[in-house]
Protein backbone atom coordinates (compact mmCIF):
# COMPACT_ATOMS: atom_id res chain seq x y z
CA UNK A 1 0.00 0.00 0.00
CA UNK A 2 1.21 3.75 -1.03
CA UNK A 3 0.13 4.99 2.35
CA UNK A 4 0.02 3.99 6.30
CA UNK A 5 -2.31 3.92 8.45
CA UNK A 6 -0.59 2.74 11.48
CA UNK A 7 2.06 5.61 11.02
CA UNK A 8 -0.49 8.08 13.31
CA UNK A 9 0.64 11.55 14.61
CA UNK A 10 1.64 12.66 17.85
CA UNK A 11 -0.78 15.00 19.12
CA UNK A 12 -0.32 15.29 22.99
CA UNK A 13 1.96 18.29 22.37
CA UNK A 14 -1.42 19.82 20.49
CA UNK A 15 -3.83 21.80 21.40
CA UNK A 16 -6.23 18.49 20.36
CA UNK A 17 -9.34 18.17 21.89
CA UNK A 18 -9.44 14.16 21.48
CA UNK A 19 -5.84 13.70 23.09
CA UNK A 20 -5.62 16.44 25.94
CA UNK A 21 -8.77 16.69 27.49
CA UNK A 22 -8.43 13.24 29.45
CA UNK A 23 -4.66 12.34 31.24
CA UNK A 24 -2.34 11.41 29.61
CA UNK A 25 -2.77 7.63 30.98
CA UNK A 26 -6.11 7.83 29.03
CA UNK A 27 -6.04 6.58 25.81
CA UNK A 28 -8.88 8.13 23.71
CA UNK A 29 -11.42 6.89 20.94
CA UNK A 30 -14.01 9.20 21.77
CA UNK A 31 -13.86 12.22 19.54
CA UNK A 32 -14.82 11.45 16.36
CA UNK A 33 -11.68 12.21 14.10
CA UNK A 34 -9.12 9.79 13.22
CA UNK A 35 -5.25 10.27 13.97
CA UNK A 36 -3.77 9.74 10.71
CA UNK A 37 -2.46 12.65 8.50
CA UNK A 38 -4.94 14.66 5.67
CA UNK A 39 -4.17 13.54 2.16
CA UNK A 40 -1.09 15.06 0.90
CA UNK A 41 -2.65 16.69 -1.72
CA UNK A 42 -4.77 18.61 0.73
CA UNK A 43 -1.80 19.12 2.53
CA UNK A 44 0.38 20.72 -0.79
CA UNK A 45 -2.20 22.95 -1.44
CA UNK A 46 -2.89 24.02 2.21
CA UNK A 47 1.66 24.45 2.77
CA UNK A 48 0.55 26.53 -0.59
CA UNK A 49 -1.78 28.92 0.28
CA UNK A 50 0.21 29.56 4.10
CA UNK A 51 3.06 29.96 2.19
CA UNK A 52 2.11 33.10 0.44
CA UNK A 53 2.11 34.79 3.65
CA UNK A 54 -1.56 36.63 3.39
CA UNK A 55 -4.29 34.92 5.39
CA UNK A 56 -7.28 37.27 4.54
CA UNK A 57 -10.94 36.56 4.02
CA UNK A 58 -11.83 33.97 1.27
CA UNK A 59 -15.28 33.31 -0.78
CA UNK A 60 -16.65 30.16 -1.92
CA UNK A 61 -15.72 30.01 -5.53
CA UNK A 62 -17.76 28.75 -8.62
CA UNK A 63 -14.98 26.11 -8.99
CA UNK A 64 -15.28 24.83 -5.92
CA UNK A 65 -19.38 24.64 -5.77
CA UNK A 66 -18.55 22.91 -9.69
CA UNK A 67 -16.14 20.41 -7.92
CA UNK A 68 -19.46 19.06 -5.19
CA UNK A 69 -21.98 19.14 -7.84
CA UNK A 70 -18.99 16.91 -10.02
CA UNK A 71 -18.70 14.91 -7.22
CA UNK A 72 -22.12 13.86 -6.78
CA UNK A 73 -22.84 12.87 -10.07
CA UNK A 74 -19.47 10.98 -10.03
CA UNK A 75 -20.58 9.12 -7.13
CA UNK A 76 -24.38 8.94 -7.16
CA UNK A 77 -25.07 10.01 -10.49
CA UNK A 78 -27.08 12.86 -8.95
CA UNK A 79 -27.07 15.97 -10.98
CA UNK A 80 -27.19 19.03 -9.32
CA UNK A 81 -27.01 22.73 -10.14
CA UNK A 82 -23.34 24.13 -9.14
CA UNK A 83 -25.76 27.00 -7.37
CA UNK A 84 -27.64 24.80 -5.32
CA UNK A 85 -24.45 24.48 -3.42
CA UNK A 86 -24.68 26.61 -0.15
CA UNK A 87 -21.22 26.76 2.37
CA UNK A 88 -21.70 26.30 5.57
CA UNK A 89 -18.83 26.31 8.53
CA UNK A 90 -19.28 22.70 9.61
CA UNK A 91 -22.76 20.74 9.50
CA UNK A 92 -23.32 21.70 13.26
CA UNK A 93 -24.17 25.02 12.47
CA UNK A 94 -25.44 23.88 8.69
CA UNK A 95 -28.25 21.77 10.65
CA UNK A 96 -29.15 24.86 12.93
CA UNK A 97 -28.87 27.09 10.14
CA UNK A 98 -31.45 24.66 8.79
CA UNK A 99 -33.71 24.20 11.87
CA UNK A 100 -33.90 28.34 12.48
CA UNK A 101 -34.79 28.46 8.59
CA UNK A 102 -37.96 25.49 9.20
CA UNK A 103 -39.04 25.88 12.79
CA UNK A 104 -40.44 28.33 15.25
CA UNK A 105 -40.01 28.17 18.96
CA UNK A 106 -42.71 25.46 19.70
CA UNK A 107 -43.08 23.61 16.15
CA UNK A 108 -41.73 19.80 16.04
CA UNK A 109 -38.87 18.21 14.70
CA UNK A 110 -38.17 14.61 13.67
CA UNK A 111 -35.07 12.38 14.82
CA UNK A 112 -34.75 8.98 15.02
CA UNK A 113 -32.40 8.59 18.62
CA UNK A 114 -30.44 7.09 19.57
CA UNK A 115 -28.37 9.73 17.55
CA UNK A 116 -25.91 12.08 17.09
CA UNK A 117 -25.64 14.28 20.12
CA UNK A 118 -26.20 17.58 18.45
CA UNK A 119 -29.32 16.55 17.25
CA UNK A 120 -31.45 16.19 20.61
CA UNK A 121 -30.19 20.09 21.53
CA UNK A 122 -32.12 21.25 19.09
CA UNK A 123 -34.98 21.39 21.74
CA UNK A 124 -32.67 22.80 24.64
CA UNK A 125 -31.19 25.62 22.53
CA UNK A 126 -33.83 27.08 20.09
CA UNK A 127 -37.35 25.58 22.07
CA UNK A 128 -38.33 23.52 18.93
CA UNK A 129 -39.69 20.60 20.09
CA UNK A 130 -37.96 17.04 19.61
CA UNK A 131 -40.64 14.59 18.22
CA UNK A 132 -38.52 11.02 18.63
CA UNK A 133 -39.31 8.03 16.68
CA UNK A 134 -36.54 5.88 18.20
CA UNK A 135 -34.94 2.77 16.03
CA UNK A 136 -35.39 -0.34 17.14
CA UNK A 137 -32.69 -2.65 18.55
CA UNK A 138 -32.02 -6.37 17.23
CA UNK A 139 -29.49 -8.71 18.69
CA UNK A 140 -27.71 -12.06 17.08
CA UNK A 141 -25.01 -13.22 19.60
CA UNK A 142 -22.45 -10.29 19.84
CA UNK A 143 -24.16 -8.18 17.22
CA UNK A 144 -26.72 -5.67 17.23
CA UNK A 145 -28.43 -3.87 14.54
CA UNK A 146 -30.90 -1.18 14.36
CA UNK A 147 -34.17 -1.39 12.26
CA UNK A 148 -36.51 1.55 11.58
CA UNK A 149 -39.70 1.43 13.70
CA UNK A 150 -42.36 2.46 10.77
CA UNK A 151 -45.66 2.12 12.79
CA UNK A 152 -43.64 4.64 15.44
CA UNK A 153 -42.28 7.43 12.46
CA UNK A 154 -45.79 7.60 10.99
CA UNK A 155 -47.25 8.45 14.48
CA UNK A 156 -44.21 10.84 14.93
CA UNK A 157 -45.01 13.69 12.74
CA UNK A 158 -47.89 14.01 15.11
CA UNK A 159 -46.31 13.79 18.52
CA UNK A 160 -46.41 16.11 21.36
CA UNK A 161 -49.08 18.33 19.48
CA UNK A 162 -46.55 20.15 17.97
CA UNK A 163 -46.46 20.71 14.34
CA UNK A 164 -43.77 18.95 12.47
CA UNK A 165 -41.71 21.16 9.93
CA UNK A 166 -38.08 18.74 9.71
CA UNK A 167 -37.51 15.72 9.62
CA UNK A 168 -33.45 15.32 10.64
CA UNK A 169 -32.15 12.70 9.14
CA UNK A 170 -28.72 10.66 9.63
CA UNK A 171 -27.24 8.38 7.19
CA UNK A 172 -24.75 6.95 7.29
CA UNK A 173 -26.16 6.98 11.04
CA UNK A 174 -24.26 8.12 13.65
CA UNK A 175 -23.38 6.04 15.95
CA UNK A 176 -25.10 2.66 14.78
CA UNK A 177 -22.81 3.27 11.36
CA UNK A 178 -25.52 1.77 9.75
CA UNK A 179 -26.47 2.83 5.61
CA UNK A 180 -30.35 3.30 5.04
CA UNK A 181 -31.26 1.35 1.66
CA UNK A 182 -33.38 2.87 -1.11
CA UNK A 183 -36.50 1.18 -0.12
CA UNK A 184 -35.90 2.81 3.33
CA UNK A 185 -35.34 6.22 2.19
CA UNK A 186 -38.21 6.15 0.08
CA UNK A 187 -40.43 5.27 2.27
CA UNK A 188 -39.21 8.11 4.68
CA UNK A 189 -39.08 10.72 2.12
CA UNK A 190 -42.78 9.26 0.84
CA UNK A 191 -44.29 10.23 4.55
CA UNK A 192 -42.26 13.55 4.80
CA UNK A 193 -44.00 14.53 1.28
CA UNK A 194 -47.17 13.81 2.90
CA UNK A 195 -47.00 15.39 6.24
CA UNK A 196 -44.85 18.54 3.67
CA UNK A 197 -41.71 18.42 6.20
CA UNK A 198 -38.60 19.46 4.95
CA UNK A 199 -36.22 16.54 4.83
CA UNK A 200 -32.31 18.10 6.24
CA UNK A 201 -30.06 15.11 5.51
CA UNK A 202 -26.98 15.22 8.03
CA UNK A 203 -24.74 12.87 5.59
CA UNK A 204 -21.26 13.44 6.76
CA UNK A 205 -19.85 10.06 6.47
CA UNK A 206 -21.41 9.09 3.42
CA UNK A 207 -17.75 8.41 1.64
CA UNK A 208 -16.72 6.60 4.65
CA UNK A 209 -18.18 3.08 3.23
CA UNK A 210 -16.49 0.16 4.44
CA UNK A 211 -16.71 -3.21 2.24
CA UNK A 212 -19.28 -3.51 -0.42
CA UNK A 213 -21.72 -0.86 0.91
CA UNK A 214 -23.23 1.83 -1.02
CA UNK A 215 -24.57 5.69 0.18
CA UNK A 216 -27.59 6.83 -1.87
CA UNK A 217 -27.99 10.70 -1.07
CA UNK A 218 -32.04 11.13 0.01
CA UNK A 219 -32.37 13.77 -1.99
CA UNK A 220 -30.72 11.95 -5.64
CA UNK A 221 -34.24 9.79 -5.42
CA UNK A 222 -36.52 12.10 -7.09
CA UNK A 223 -36.91 15.64 -8.11
CA UNK A 224 -39.62 16.42 -5.86
CA UNK A 225 -37.80 14.83 -2.95
CA UNK A 226 -34.91 17.03 -3.77
CA UNK A 227 -36.94 20.04 -3.49
CA UNK A 228 -38.08 18.96 0.03
CA UNK A 229 -34.83 18.39 0.95
CA UNK A 230 -31.54 20.08 2.16
CA UNK A 231 -28.65 17.42 2.21
CA UNK A 232 -25.29 18.19 4.09
CA UNK A 233 -22.14 17.19 3.43
CA UNK A 234 -18.33 17.80 4.30
CA UNK A 235 -14.84 16.85 3.86
CA UNK A 236 -13.76 16.85 7.36
CA UNK A 237 -14.53 13.41 8.48
CA UNK A 238 -13.51 11.58 5.23
CA UNK A 239 -10.59 13.35 4.71
CA UNK A 240 -10.10 14.31 8.42
CA UNK A 241 -9.59 17.86 8.64
CA UNK A 242 -12.43 18.31 10.70
CA UNK A 243 -10.29 21.50 12.44
CA UNK A 244 -11.13 23.37 9.13
CA UNK A 245 -14.73 23.81 10.06
CA UNK A 246 -16.07 23.86 6.13
CA UNK A 247 -18.96 22.25 4.76
CA UNK A 248 -22.38 22.44 2.53
CA UNK A 249 -25.81 22.27 2.14
CA UNK A 250 -27.17 21.34 -1.34
CA UNK A 251 -30.36 22.54 -1.53
CA UNK A 252 -31.89 22.55 -5.17
CA UNK A 253 -35.20 24.25 -3.97
CA UNK A 254 -34.78 28.13 -4.91
CA UNK A 255 -36.75 29.11 -2.41
CA UNK A 256 -35.19 27.14 0.49
CA UNK A 257 -31.89 28.20 -0.75
CA UNK A 258 -33.01 32.18 -0.40
CA UNK A 259 -34.13 31.44 2.98
CA UNK A 260 -31.24 29.25 4.09
CA UNK A 261 -28.99 31.97 3.06
CA UNK A 262 -30.54 34.43 4.92
CA UNK A 263 -30.39 32.89 8.39
CA UNK A 264 -26.41 31.79 7.45
CA UNK A 265 -25.96 35.63 7.31
CA UNK A 266 -28.43 36.21 9.81
CA UNK A 267 -25.97 33.75 12.23
CA UNK A 268 -23.48 35.65 10.58
CA UNK A 269 -21.69 32.83 9.39
CA UNK A 270 -18.39 32.49 7.73
CA UNK A 271 -16.49 29.69 6.59
CA UNK A 272 -12.75 29.34 7.29
CA UNK A 273 -10.62 30.33 4.06
CA UNK A 274 -8.35 27.18 4.54
CA UNK A 275 -11.17 24.94 4.66
CA UNK A 276 -12.51 26.10 1.44
CA UNK A 277 -8.60 25.41 0.02
CA UNK A 278 -9.20 21.78 1.27
CA UNK A 279 -12.20 21.36 0.34
CA UNK A 280 -11.08 22.20 -3.42
CA UNK A 281 -8.54 19.38 -3.43
CA UNK A 282 -10.80 16.94 -1.64
CA UNK A 283 -13.57 16.85 -3.66
CA UNK A 284 -11.33 17.43 -6.76
CA UNK A 285 -10.72 13.45 -6.84
CA UNK A 286 -6.66 14.02 -5.92
CA UNK A 287 -7.29 12.23 -2.73
CA UNK A 288 -9.20 9.17 -4.10
CA UNK A 289 -6.55 6.67 -4.23
CA UNK A 290 -5.88 7.72 -0.52
CA UNK A 291 -9.12 7.58 0.59
CA UNK A 292 -9.69 3.97 -1.01
CA UNK A 293 -6.98 2.69 1.51
CA UNK A 294 -8.46 4.65 4.16
CA UNK A 295 -11.70 2.78 3.48
CA UNK A 296 -9.18 -0.59 3.44
CA UNK A 297 -7.64 0.35 6.55
CA UNK A 298 -10.76 1.10 8.53
CA UNK A 299 -12.50 -2.09 7.63
CA UNK A 300 -10.01 -4.04 8.67
CA UNK A 301 -10.06 -2.35 12.12
CA UNK A 302 -13.88 -2.55 12.22
CA UNK A 303 -13.87 -6.53 11.66
CA UNK A 304 -10.85 -6.39 14.20
CA UNK A 305 -12.88 -5.00 16.84
CA UNK A 306 -16.16 -7.21 16.17
CA UNK A 307 -14.10 -10.47 16.28
CA UNK A 308 -12.08 -9.07 19.49
CA UNK A 309 -15.72 -8.51 21.02
CA UNK A 310 -17.11 -11.86 20.00
CA UNK A 311 -13.76 -13.71 21.33
CA UNK A 312 -12.34 -11.95 24.19
CA UNK A 313 -15.45 -9.49 25.49
CA UNK A 314 -18.52 -11.66 25.40
CA UNK A 315 -20.18 -9.77 27.81
CA UNK A 316 -20.08 -6.70 25.14
CA UNK A 317 -22.65 -6.46 21.94
CA UNK A 318 -21.77 -4.50 18.86
CA UNK A 319 -23.04 -3.04 16.18
CA UNK A 320 -20.93 -4.15 12.30
CA UNK A 321 -20.81 -0.43 10.65
CA UNK A 322 -21.30 -0.29 7.36
CA UNK A 323 -19.41 3.20 7.28
CA UNK A 324 -18.02 5.77 9.90
CA UNK A 325 -15.27 4.30 11.81
CA UNK A 326 -17.46 4.56 15.02
CA UNK A 327 -18.02 1.36 16.54
CA UNK A 328 -21.65 1.17 19.26
CA UNK A 329 -21.19 -1.11 22.23
CA UNK A 330 -24.12 -2.34 24.17
CA UNK A 331 -22.66 -2.67 27.98
CA UNK A 332 -25.98 -3.45 29.16
CA UNK A 333 -25.38 -6.91 30.25
CA UNK A 334 -22.07 -5.39 32.45
CA UNK A 335 -22.82 -5.46 36.13
CA UNK A 336 -22.02 -2.12 36.25
CA UNK A 337 -24.10 1.11 36.02
CA UNK A 338 -22.51 3.20 34.09
CA UNK A 339 -20.19 1.99 31.54
CA UNK A 340 -18.50 5.06 30.52
CA UNK A 341 -17.30 6.11 33.36
CA UNK A 342 -16.16 2.43 33.98
CA UNK A 343 -14.29 2.37 31.53
CA UNK A 344 -12.40 5.66 32.11
CA UNK A 345 -11.74 4.61 36.10
CA UNK A 346 -10.98 1.05 35.57
CA UNK A 347 -9.53 0.63 32.01
CA UNK A 348 -8.03 4.27 31.00
CA UNK A 349 -10.10 4.07 28.14
CA UNK A 350 -11.92 7.26 27.09
CA UNK A 351 -15.68 6.67 24.94
CA UNK A 352 -18.28 8.49 24.11
CA UNK A 353 -21.70 8.26 26.69
CA UNK A 354 -24.09 6.64 25.08
CA UNK A 355 -26.61 8.42 27.24
CA UNK A 356 -25.42 11.67 25.43
CA UNK A 357 -26.98 10.27 22.13
CA UNK A 358 -30.62 10.32 23.41
CA UNK A 359 -33.39 7.76 24.15
CA UNK A 360 -32.14 4.25 23.63
CA UNK A 361 -28.18 5.12 24.66
CA UNK A 362 -27.73 4.55 28.27
CA UNK A 363 -26.07 1.77 28.75
CA UNK A 364 -24.04 1.92 25.83
CA UNK A 365 -20.76 3.35 24.60
CA UNK A 366 -18.99 5.05 21.19
CA UNK A 367 -15.79 3.68 19.91
CA UNK A 368 -13.69 5.34 17.56
CA UNK A 369 -11.53 3.05 15.42
CA UNK A 370 -9.98 5.53 13.34
CA UNK A 371 -6.36 5.28 14.51
CA UNK A 372 -3.83 2.59 14.14
CA UNK A 373 -4.45 -1.01 15.05
CA UNK A 374 -2.05 -1.16 17.39
CA UNK A 375 -4.40 1.44 19.29
CA UNK A 376 -7.30 -0.46 18.92
CA UNK A 377 -6.14 -3.51 20.16
CA UNK A 378 -4.59 -1.94 23.11
CA UNK A 379 -7.95 -0.02 24.11
CA UNK A 380 -10.08 -2.93 23.64
CA UNK A 381 -7.80 -5.11 25.91
CA UNK A 382 -7.69 -2.67 28.47
CA UNK A 383 -11.91 -3.01 28.70
CA UNK A 384 -11.35 -6.85 28.66
CA UNK A 385 -8.43 -6.86 31.11
CA UNK A 386 -11.11 -4.34 33.69
CA UNK A 387 -14.54 -6.15 32.77
CA UNK A 388 -11.86 -9.44 33.79
CA UNK A 389 -10.92 -7.65 37.51
CA UNK A 390 -14.57 -6.45 38.23
CA UNK A 391 -15.98 -10.08 38.05
CA UNK A 392 -16.86 -11.61 41.19
CA UNK A 393 -14.02 -13.91 42.10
Amino acid sequence: MKFSFDQIVPRRQTNSEKWNHYPEDVLPFWVADMDFPAPPPILDALHQAVSLGALGYDFPTKALREAVSGRMENLYGWKIDPQDVVATPGLVSAFNAAALMLCEPGDGYLIQPPVYMPFNELQQYHGFIRQEVPLTCGQQRNRIRYDVDWDSFKSGFHSHGSKTRMFLLCNPHNPTGQIYVREELKCMAELCLENNVVIVSDEIHSELLLGSSKHIPIASLSPEIAAHSVTLIAPSKTFNVPGLFCGFAIIPNADLRERYKKVMEHMTLHVNSLGLIAAQSAFSGDCDEWLAELRLHLKANRDFVVEFIEQSIPEIRTTVPDATYLSWFDCTSLQVPDPYTFFLNKAKVALNDGAKFGTGGSGFVRFNFGTSRGYVAEGLERMRKAIEADEPK
